[in-house]
């Protein structure tokens, strides 16, 4: 995967060998080292010869994370908006439907057409949830979409209600393909489904 690795971590002048990921707002240090680096807080970061260098709140890290090093280090420069992950682009056709944030819906009227009920021939239709019971509708959603279309099913992280599993078991049996999973807020994930390309006409 691109935004993971295994490698050598430095820091405060301590040295390990940890997974590195890079995740939409943060950089996140997981097994002989631990950290959470909040983009917001990096002050600098730069890469050379394969080491990602970053200072933040008067700390200096160097991560040997190899080719991914210049990738990464624009990724925390530019980080890409929640937006931009869920391919959200002006004059969309979108359907928004389920217990989802107004602001989210207020911010999608701004870029797109949306219908807090179901319509078709939907660019993109967005399904809020929170118990497994709901994941029935998403056979009836999938017929809401246009050929090239986009189904995110948004849900509670670590819920025991509905999980990913659920999820992707859900879509699969609507005959939809899972291609991307999207940290959505603090609190919830994403997950987008289409329809596989053979049956897009």
């Amino acid at each position: 995967m691109g935004n993971e690795a295994l490698c050598r971590v430095e820091v405060d002048g301590r040295s390990a060998e940890a997974k590195v990921l890079l995740e939409t707002s943060e950089l996140i240090v997981r097994g002989a080292m631990k950290l959470r680096i909040p983009f917001a807080e990096i002050e600098k970061v730069d890469a050379a010869g394969g080491v990602l260098r970053v200072r933040w709140s008067g700390r200096e890290g160097r991560f040997s994370v190899g080719t991914q090093a210049a990738k990464w280090a624009d990724k925390i420069r530019n980080p890409k908006s929640v937006f931009d992950k869920l391919g959200v682009k002006p004059g969309q056709r979108i359907t928004a439907l389920g217990a989802l944030d107004d602001d989210f819906v207020a911010q999608l009227a701004d870029v797109g057409e949306v219908s807090r009920r179901p319509r078709n021939n939907s660019d993109l239709v967005f399904y809020a949830v929170w118990r497994r019971d709901q994941l029935d509708k998403i056979t009836s959603l999938r017929d809401l979409l246009t050929p090239t279309g986009a189904l995110w099913v948004i849900r509670p992280k670590a819920a025991e209600a509905v999980s990913e599993a659920d999820v992707m078991a859900a879509g699969k049996a609507a005959g939809l393909v899972d291609v991307k999973v999207v940290r959505f807020s603090e609190t919830h994930t994403a997950e987008k489904f289409v329809a596989p390309r053979q049956n897009r006409g």
